[in-house]
């Protein structure tokens, strides 16, 4: 099961991201997933929690979001959704076609709690006190 490598190559980018932000922990992870990507959406989901443990997204959301099987025709010049297993053009049903997307595996969001965050104006920018 290749899906827990996935996901833990994953998390190292997330908690890479939540340091370079300085969150305490990470929320949420949406990640889109194209059906010919080589990855089991439901073996990703179900690796996430022993993947995330003992991380900063050990508490995390993850989010899969599926993305369409996209083809360009070579004949007809239209671009169309395909079945992951028949990547015939809609427009005219020919099999000269070119993958657009839909082999995608892509770190779509990360979300983080970075707790209280620091006052980022400027003195100037900042109002008045009042006596």
């Amino acid at each position: 099961m290749h899906e827990l490598a996935v996901c833990q190559s994953m998390l190292r980018q997330v908690e890479a991201i939540a340091r370079e932000h300085g969150a305490r922990a990470v929320t949420g992870v949406t990640v889109q997933i194209g059906p010919l990507s080589g990855v089991v959406p439901e073996l990703l989901a179900h690796t996430f929690p022993l993947a995330s443990a003992g991380t900063l997204a050990q508490d995390a959301q993850l989010q899969l979001d599926s993305l369409p099987v996209r083809v360009h025709c070579e004949t007809c010049g239209a671009d169309s959704d395909a079945a992951p297993n028949r990547l015939l053009c809609a427009a005219c049903g020919d099999w000269h076609t070119r993958l657009l997307s839909g082999d995608e595996l892509l770190l779509g969001s990360v979300e983080l709690d970075i707790g209280d965050a620091p006052d980022t104006t400027r003195p100037d920018e900042r109002a008045p006190c009042a006596d």
